[in-house]
């Protein structure tokens, strides 16, 4: 049952006289469940509970918290039918996307369980004592990474599973030892709110520290504002816009003690078309990327919103049949009314410009809320000389550079903001007379993709989804797959520390049974 009311630790509460309800935008009208916005009082509640949690959970073993783990998917899982005909209700998105989605979510929360019960996470690392080293002894030194504290996420508007209430931050953390404080998303917080009822109940049914999780609701940007100035939060997990995750990241450098944000924000995702592919494949290739441009409305953070080609003939052919394939696709519902407008104002400021060709545009009367997608071609010059040109536009739209050669191709990477992903279409050997072009791309980009779509980011060890600013805050970390536990952390070292006294992971026994480097070797032996 979704009450409206937030959660604190294990109890509901609804303090406030601010209000707001979901809205439905295939039927285009506002859902009956009414949800009370959190206060200052209830924010702080959160927080202060969150921090006396932490001293309990940031000890608790990686047996416990993967029983934590995945008792919170097996809950969500006995949601069943209610979670997904919410989740549908609230966006405007299929049943198959929903149940596709959940089955992610359920995935992660079990490969972070599978991780903290091996427990080789993390790092241990032993630099043996050395008493009788000349001509100075050497101490013994023990280091591992431990938990920040608490944690703020804020769901996403796009992913209201995968990357929201339930999602990778939220897995990463617990699973790292930090309580999470979830800023509900209030596009879908009826999803939120039954995914937060399945972690409440997992962490009763698992005995976890009261405060180890609450969910907060919130119409408006002021309840994130002050969970990231709060004094006792310690980092802050964010999927969203670049305005949104900027005033994020410069709220937390100005506290006074700074903390770290971990936002992914935008991408426009370039696809660069070498000229043998678009010889050979170009029609084939130009139904791919429309199905991909079009894939979930364009609501994607990896939607290829730049395609990237060395002017010839080839290329205007696939330019033509790129823009019949995606006019012969269906439009279909964006997940909010804003989120329409955002998209239809996007699209008009690019188009506006000079020298844009408007290459595909559906003109068909649409449903409301319905996106009609969209297509424009400009010259490398132009794309060099107008950074307006390199805006994320939010929705099913693409736009194809036609660069004179192959330093230009190179100059309009390299001019590039960050990137989550790049993408190569290459045919045989192609690609090896295209090193710099490459090396180019990579250093725009956190994951390059070779003859393939940039949609759809499989959650497993080797993934980096993250890039160079704007596409994330820090482009040493990615935000899915195990990996990204790493951003709930610090190192740790212990110096001279009696056996008894160190952390399991560090002790002379290894009673975890976990690799460690000692002196340099990585081993489960005991000292």
């Amino acid at each position: 049952m979704i009450t409206g009311k937030n959660y604190i630790g294990n109890q509901l509460s609804a303090k406030g006289s601010n209000t707001f309800t979901t809205f439905n935008p295939e039927l285009n009208l506002e859902n009956e469940t009414v949800f009370t916005e959190a206060t200052s009082q209830e924010i702080d509640e959160a927080v202060n509970l969150a921090t006396t949690a932490f001293k309990e959970f940031r000890t608790i073993s990686g047996t416990k918290k993967a029983e934590f783990l995945n008792t919170i998917a097996d809950e969500i899982l006995a949601l069943d039918d209610t979670l997904i005909k919410t989740y549908c209700l609230e966006t405007g998105l299929p049943e198959g996307r929903a149940k596709g989605e959940r089955g992610r979510t359920v995935g992660q929360l079990r490969s972070f369980a599978n991780l903290v019960a091996e427990g080789s996470w993390v790092e241990a690392t032993i630099d043996i004592a050395q008493p009788n080293r000349e001509p100075m002894p050497k101490s013994d030194i023990r280091k591992m990474l431990i938990p920040l504290g608490p944690v703020v996420v804020f769901g996403a508007s796009n992913f209201p599973l995968a990357y929201s209430t339930a999602g990778g931050d939220t897995a990463a953390a617990l699973a790292s030892g930090c309580p999470v404080i979830v800023k509900s998303h209030p596009m879908h917080a009826g999803t939120g709110a039954l995914v937060a009822s399945a972690i409440v109940k997992a962490a009763q049914k698992t005995g976890m520290p009261n405060g180890v999780f609450s969910n907060l609701n919130s119409s408006g940007i002021e309840v994130g504002q002050q969970l990231v100035k709060h004094p006792k939060v310690k980092a802050v997990g964010f999927t969203g816009s670049i305005k949104g995750g900027r005033a994020l990241l410069d709220a937390a450098a100005k506290r006074a003690e700074p903390i770290p944000v971990f936002a992914e924000m935008g991408s426009i995702n370039p696809v660069v078309i070498l000229p043998k592919a678009l010889e050979n494949r170009n029609q084939e290739i130009a139904k791919t990327y429309a199905g991909s441009i079009t894939l979930g409305t364009g609501q994607f953070c990896t939607n290829p919103g730049l395609l990237l080609g060395i002017k010839s003939d080839a290329l205007s052919s696939f330019v033509n049949t790129l823009s019949q394939e995606i006019m012969d696709i269906n439009p279909s519902c964006m997940l909010h009314p804003n989120i329409k407008k955002g998209y239809n104002a996007n699209k008009e400021k690019i188009v506006s410009q000079k020298n844009v060709a408007i290459t595909a545009n559906y003109e068909s009367e649409l449903q409301d809320n319905y996106a009609n997608q969209a297509i424009v071609s400009v010259s490398g010059k132009s794309f060099l000389e107008n950074p307006t040109l390199h805006l994320e536009v939010f929705g099913p739209f693409s736009m194809v550079v036609q660069c004179e050669n192959e330093a230009e191709l190179e100059e309009a990477i390299a001019h590039l903001e960050g990137q989550l992903t790049g993408t190569v279409i290459s045919d045989e050997n192609e690609i090896d007379n295209y090193e710099s072009v490459i090396a180019a791309l990579q250093n725009r980009v956190g994951r390059i993709i070779f003859n393939g779509v940039p949609t759809g980011v499989e959650v497993c060890e080797s993934m980096v989804h993250g890039g160079p600013y704007p596409a994330s805050t820090d482009s040493r970390f990615t935000a899915v797959g195990i990996s990204s536990i790493k951003r709930w952390v610090r190192p740790f070292s212990y110096q001279d520390w009696p056996n008894n006294l160190l952390p399991k992971e560090l002790q002379n026994e290894n009673p975890n049974s976990i690799f460690r480097t000692v002196e340099g070797e990585r081993t489960k032996n005991k000292i």
